[in-house]
C-alpha cells in the first residue's frame, strides 16, 4: 500500500477572495502542490500580487474580477477560467466579509450584506464551479471557508449576522455534499479560529487581538499558513472518502 497523495498536479483550481488574507495563502498553497490557479476578487483589489506569486512558483494563473453575490460574474469567471487553464476540478470558496454592531440597532441593510456576502456569495459560488464540473464529468472538491463562529459565539463581539451566516455555510456544505456525492464531487468546510491576517493586525485592535490569544488553548493566533494544511488535505486524494465535514482549525479554542 503506499501513502495517500496530497499533490494536486494536472488540476485547475478556482479561488473567491483571493487578493488577500486567507484566500490569498491559500491560492498559492494549492499552486506550491501543483495546481494551476484562477483567482477571483473584486474589482480594485490587487489580485495580480497573488497572480505573480503563483507564477514565481512555476504555475500558471490568472486575475478574475467579479462579485460573488452576482451569479453571471461567477460563471462568466469559471467559463475563463476553463478556456485559459482547462477543466475546473477544485475551488475554495473564500470570500466574506465581517463588521459588528448590536442586534437591537442593527440596519436591515448591514444584516442582509454580510448574509448576501457570506452565504449567498458561497452558494452562487458553488453552483458555478459544480456546473462546470458536472459538464466535463470528472468530479471534483469543494472547501467553503466558514468559522469557528458557526459554532461557537465569540466573547465580547456583537455580530450575530456574521455566526449565523457562517452556521449557515457550514449547513450548506453539508447539503451540497449530500446532493453531489453521487456525480462525484466531494463538498467540505474548514472553520479558521482567530487568524493572522491584515484585518486583526491593526493597532486599533491589538488589546482585543491579545485577550484572543489569551483565550485560545495553544495562547496564540495561527498564521494563515496554518490553514494551507488542511485545505490541501480537503482538496486531495488524502481526503477521497470525506466529503461533509467540517474541519475546525481554531487551536482547540471550541473545546473551552
Amino acid at each position: 500500500m503506499t501513502a495517500p497523495s496530497f499533490r494536486l498536479d494536472q488540476r485547475v483550481a478556482f479561488v473567491t477572495g483571493a487578493a488577500s488574507g486567507i484566500g490569498q495563502r491559500l491560492a498559492l498553497a494549492l499552486a506550491e502542490v501543483g495546481a494551476d490557479v484562477g483567482c477571483f476578487d473584486r474589482p480594485g483589489t490587487d489580485i495580480e500580487a497573488t497572480v505573480q506569486a503563483i507564477t514565481a512558483v512555476g504555475r500558471r494563473a490568472i486575475a478574475l474580477e467579479g462579485d460573488v453575490t452576482q451569479a453571471r460574474d461567477l460563471e462568466r469567471a469559471v467559463s475563463v477560467l476553463e478556456e485559459r487553464l482547462g477543466p475546473l476540478r477544485l475551488a475554495i470558496n473564500n470570500a466574506g466579509i465581517a463588521n459588528a454592531a448590536p442586534a437591537e440597532n442593527m440596519p436591515l441593510e448591514q444584516w442582509q450584506k454580510v448574509m448576501d456576502v457570506n452565504v449567498t456569495g458561497v452558494f452562487l459560488s458553488c453552483q458555478a464551479e459544480a456546473r462546470a464540473m458536472f459538464r466535463h464529468g470528472q468530479g471534483g472538491a469543494l472547501v467553503n471557508i466558514a468559522s469557528m463562529s458557526g459554532t461557537i459565539v465569540n466573547r465580547g463581539l456583537l455580530q450575530a449576522h456574521y455566526n449565523a451566516s457562517k452556521a449557515a455555510v457550514m449547513h450548506l456544505t453539508k447539503s451540497l455534499a449530500m446532493e453531489w456525492a453521487s456525480r462525484r464531487i466531494r463538498v467540505n468546510s474548514i472553520s479558521p479560529g482567530y487568524t493572522a491576517t491584515p484585518m486583526n493586525r491593526r493597532p486599533e485592535v491589538a488589546d482585543q487581538m491579545k485577550q484572543f490569544e489569551a483565550d485560545t488553548p495553544l495562547g496564540r493566533m495561527a498564521s494563515v499558513d496554518e490553514m494551507a494544511g488542511p485545505a490541501i488535505f480537503l482538496l486531495s486524494d488524502a481526503s477521497s472518502f470525506c466529503t461533509g465535514i467540517d474541519l475546525l482549525v481554531d487551536g482547540g479554542f471550541v473545546c473551552w
